[in-house]
């Protein structure tokens, strides 16, 4: 013969096994683990040991650092720098002056839609800073 108990009588079932067995000192949990209670008395609450304080993950570390790094910068430079420096790279270094003059021959060259042998001679001459 079976019984069948329903949604609401199951966990009133379970409600009271609960809060019987809590009640009892010494006895286990549905679990397996000991009730905890303090000598004080029954209706003391438990003490537990006050949590530890963890170190910081390595990643924790980074971003500390990152954000002391990016003091000062703001919107799309800060967003950029913080990227990189959370990813361990190292920041870019600035342009030389060769390189320099190469992007603004570069893009006079592009403004002027020059292309082929005129495009070549533009650079080379713009390149030797005329």
């Amino acid at each position: 013969m079976k019984i069948r108990i329903g949604g609401l009588a199951a966990g009133l079932c379970l409600a009271v096994w609960a809060a019987s067995a809590s009640a009892a000192p010494g006895v286990a949990d549905a679990v397996g683990n000991a009730a905890t209670k303090s000598a004080a008395g029954a209706g003391a609450p438990a003490t537990t040991p006050a949590p530890t304080s963890k170190e910081m993950t390595l990643q924790q570390q980074r971003m500390v650092a990152c954000n002391k790094s990016a003091a000062g910068k703001t919107g799309d430079d800060r967003k950029a720098f913080m990227s990189s420096c959370l990813k361990g790279e190292e920041p870019a270094k600035p342009l030389t002056s060769q390189q320099t003059r190469m992007k603004d021959c570069n893009a006079r060259a592009a403004a002027q839609a020059l292309s082929g042998e005129a495009r070549k001679t533009f650079m080379s001459t713009c390149l030797k800073g005329g």
